[in-house]
């Protein structure tokens, strides 16, 4: 079997893998995940024995009523709690005690700086209702009153930052307080303590209980690329579940489970929460605590197509408050950017297991964390993500060179023989098992290994793969200039010759996505062609002709790619022109320079 043949069908195999993966991100709509079924999940995952004891409700399962296209019923409008710190700004609500207004105030929503800040948590009722809120339930045989959906707290007052916590309480009228301690740091995380004061004169049990409520989804839903939508650790294990998922798992609960449930499991500790492409809203409870964790879809009941989405966390054991005592547990909030370094220390001081992996880094996370910090670090010494790029890819093909210098050498012999392979080829074009025979006695004649050239580059496709995960999900690509035109590296090339770069008013990719070609990917079309020149032709017509067109179909491809992307390719293109011209000649001289020393002789 020809061996040259297996390469390029790998090849071309790896190209259409490449091409489904690009249509399926940015063309079609993403699949319809189908939640795992209890009996088919692995030990870690599969809900556990231990759920509460009959009748003891879900922790808040049923939010306020929700209005007609799934967005909660307005809640009346009350007093707020300020909320300032180096990083977040907002409110909270005292009715409800929801943590529901909240901006990021070092991200804008485009890049210009007089845009919007990046708004996180939003008010319940309104169109892009999302917020956290805190509560406790009482035990099923129990009449005690507890905090519910319309209860207003009072603040101890003044507004809550990282010098001053506040407390938020409320009296049942029976002899039971429940207060709200809250602190924040000057990063993202909250931390909230909740309080049982029993002044009366019998003991008291209530379920603490925490959520993180979603009404509606994300412009951008999840990809074969980038998970959005529920995520937590349980178990010691990741585990994701997309917003379709959770529709579909909620619509058909586990038997015993509460109605909307997608999935639920008993757990000490973890953490769970809602994740998009940069942002995260994490519930951490106390790590040594047992807890139940679930993710649930609470559909309107006039419209179940509609509905919310929400993460929460309830104790799976009562907390008891005797008579005169007090009983709490603590739970942190996280509400920020998915910065590396920062959820680092969290998982650290905190000891959150996985905490890190809310970055989207794939499956080969042992790559793209190494890249991702690199690229971090880069961009930190010389002050821009562009010219991180370009440095890291130097650096990359610098660490590479041994590995593609053989590839590069046997391609060159490979073209050297090129016209023998060819004239064997058509001596015995009508049999082909001495055609193979022929070929191969002229490799071994010539010393070349048909697949010396192609195997070498093999165990770059992971680093690759890796590096356009990294720039897809890092936030420090974000809205990251480069030179001139470039204004952000995360965001395809804003210009496009099908309106002649601007001049003509009107926009093609409307049109057709296909439609939308800028100058920095045509610039790597170009070094993608004149790397193909110095590769020696495929011996077979048909697959030389479907290589000649790789270069325009992989411009038209990365014409919707992130900037950041395509200059990496550009670059890392020229350099492989670079050095395989090189080598190429250096391999080519030593033929030559024999041959005219026989000559002289």
């Amino acid at each position: 079997m020809d061996n040259r043949r297996l390469l390029y069908s790998i090849s071309i195999s790896l190209v259409i893998l490449v091409l489904f993966q690009v249509i399926a991100s940015y063309v079609l709509p993403p699949p319809k995940k189908a939640p795992p079924h209890p009996a088919t999940q692995t030990a870690q995952t599969q809900p556990v024995s231990g759920q509460p004891a009959p009748g003891v409700p879900a922790p808040s399962a049923v939010p306020p009523a929700a209005a007609p296209g799934g967005v909660a019923a307005k809640i009346p409008a009350g007093p707020r709690l300020a909320i300032s710190t180096p990083l977040l700004r907002g409110s909270m609500s005292l009715v409800g005690a929801r943590l529901d207004d909240l901006v990021l105030t070092r991200y804008h929503q485009t890049v210009k700086k007089t845009s919007p800040l990046v708004q996180l948590l939003s008010q319940a009722g309104t169109a892009k209702s999302y917020y956290v809120q805190f509560g406790w339930d009482a035990a099923p045989s129990s009449s005690l009153k507890v905090p519910g959906p319309d209860t207003v707290w009072t603040s101890s007052g003044g507004d809550l930052s990282p010098a001053h916590p506040v407390t938020l309480s409320w009296n049942n009228g029976a002899g039971v307080t429940f207060e709200l301690k809250l602190a924040v740091d000057r990063q993202y995380l909250f931390t909230v303590q909740q309080r049982v004061i029993n002044h009366g004169a019998a003991a008291v049990e209530v379920y603490p209980w925490s959520r993180i409520r979603r009404d509606f989804l994300p412009e951008e839903p999840g990809s074969f690329t980038l998970h959005k939508g529920p995520i937590g650790v349980f178990h010691g294990t990741l585990h994701e579940m997309g917003y379709e998922g959770v529709k579909s798992g909620g619509k058909h609960p586990a038997a015993g489970d509460a109605p909307g449930t997608a999935y639920q499991t008993t757990n000490l500790g973890g953490w769970a929460g809602i994740t998009g492409k940069y942002w995260l809203t994490a519930l951490i409870p106390s790590q040594g605590r047992e807890v139940i964790g679930a993710y649930r879809y609470l559909a309107d009941p006039g419209q179940p197509e509609h509905g919310g989405y929400q993460v929460d966390y309830m104790t799976a054991k009562p907390v008891d408050a005797a008579p005169g005592a007090t009983a709490s547990t603590t739970t942190h909030v996280f509400a920020g950017a998915k910065v590396l370094s920062i959820l680092s220390h969290y998982e650290t001081q905190y000891r959150i297991p996985l905490f890190e992996r809310a970055i989207d880094f794939g499956w080969f996370f042992f790559l793209t964390k190494p890249i991702f910090i690199a690229l971090d670090y880069l961009a930190g010494v010389f002050g821009n993500m562009g010219v991180a790029i370009i440095v890291f890819t130097i650096g990359l093909k610098l660490v590479l060179f041994p590995l593609v210098r053989t590839s590069y050498r046997s391609m060159a012999r490979m073209r050297a023989i090129t016209p023998k392979v060819q004239a064997l080829r058509e001596r015995y074009k009508d049999d082909q098992m001495q055609q193979q025979k022929e070929i191969m006695a002229l490799y071994k004649a010539e010393g070349v290994n048909p697949a010396a050239g192609c195997l070498p580059m093999l165990p770059q496709i992971p680093i690759f793969f890796s590096l356009y995960k990294v720039i897809f999900i890092s936030i420090g690509m974000r809205h990251a200039p480069f030179v001139l035109w470039i204004h952000d590296l995360s965001a395809e090339d804003p210009t496009n010759i099908f309106n002649l770069f601007g001049l003509l008013p009107f926009h093609p990719s409307a049109l057709s996505p296909f439609l939308h070609l800028g100058i920095l990917p045509i610039i790597m079309g170009i070094t993608m062609w004149g790397q193909q020149r110095l590769n020696p032709p495929p011996p077979d017509p048909t697959q030389a002709k479907m290589m000649q067109f790789m270069p325009v179909i992989f411009t038209f491809m990365l014409g919707r790619f992130a900037a950041g992307l395509v200059l990496y390719y550009c670059v890392n293109n020229t350099l492989t022109i670079l050095q395989q011209w090189t080598i190429m000649r250096g391999t080519n001289a030593a033929p030559r320079a024999a041959a005219n020393l026989n000559a002289k002789g």
